[in-house]
């Protein structure tokens, strides 16, 4: 091997690694197992010449040599996928239009569709984001979208895709815990019935099932504040304006779990659905929503 390139595979561990914050669960995305991931690294470091991540109790973290090989990686990865795509005859071009719950990795989404670009890149992407009860709504009469992204509550102890609406074949990308959020600044002996909420407008299914959840529970609470959208939603938490109930991948810094001391019901899983494919679809949208579910998966 050239002394001057780096191992495709070795950088696809990284990657995984660096994204899943710990080596079992990076090693878990690229199907390998922990030694394996642990020995591709290991190479990956000695050819870089220098230590990639600082590991700790709680995980890894990428060093700034590492966080520097890790957006050169994420683009040598696209590339090399975009030239396979299109030596298969699969490349993707023209326009695509993604509609996306704002409850979607909000930290991360951006750099996903980067990515989702890099490896297409004479496909022209028009990103919509909607509430999940719209694009679920809308999945079938609505041309304003080719693809559709939702969120899903999952009833408590169903399995892997079984959400509380039909979702018929639809893929499930991702699963989630949902988690009662509040400031990381807030004091948690002061947050007391009634609890005052941080919530999207009614629109959103999330919001309506806290409240018909607090509702069946008769937990007191008010709506404190309303925000438009997730971004809005996050920094009227951050403040302390109240709490709010949030997927994993919403909570940023500023934000905290509630500790179940406060004596909040507890809350299920959710999942995000790729809707499937509408009567008549293209062949052009059938093979860019493959591709998307691949990059999500």
């Amino acid at each position: 091997m050239n002394q001057r390139a780096f191992d495709l595979a070795q950088l696809r561990t990284f990657v995984a690694v660096a994204e899943a914050g710990s080596v079992s669960a990076g090693a878990e995305r690229v199907f390998l197992s922990q030694s394996s991931a642990s020995e591709q690294l290991k190479k990956l470091e000695e050819r870089a010449g220098q230590p990639l991540f600082l590991r700790g109790k709680l995980g890894v973290t990428a060093t700034p040599a590492g966080a520097k090989l890790l957006d050169h990686a994420r683009r040598i990865l696209a590339m090399s996928e975009a030239a396979f795509e299109d030596l298969q005859g699969r490349s993707l071009d023209g326009e695509l239009r993604i509609a996306i719950t704002d409850y979607y990795r909000p930290h991360d989404i951006a750099r996903v569709l980067k990515t989702f670009s890099e490896q297409h890149p004479r496909l022209r992407l028009h990103v919509t984001v909607l509430p999940s009860a719209v694009i679920d709504s809308s999945a079938e009469d609505d041309a304003t979208f080719d693809i559709g992204l939702s969120l899903r509550i999952v009833a408590p102890g169903a399995k892997r895709g079984a959400a509380t609406r039909p979702g018929a074949s639809s893929t499930v990308v991702r699963r989630e815990k949902l988690l009662w959020a509040m400031s990381a600044d807030a004091d948690p002996q002061q947050i007391v019935e009634p609890f005052r909420l941080v919530l999207l407008p009614a629109t959103c299914q999330l919001q309506r099932f806290v409240v018909r959840l607090l509702d069946e529970r008769r937990v007191p609470y008010l709506l404190s504040h309303s925000a438009s959208g997730m971004a809005g939603l996050q920094l009227a938490l951050k403040a302390g304006l109240g709490i709010s109930c949030l997927n994993e991948s919403s909570l940023g810094s500023g934000m905290v779990p509630c500790p179940s001391a406060i004596g909040l019901p507890p809350l299920p899983a959710i999942e995000f659905h790729l809707l499937p494919a509408r009567a008549g679809e293209s062949a052009h949208v059938t093979n860019a929503r493959a591709a998307f579910a691949r990059l999500l998966a």
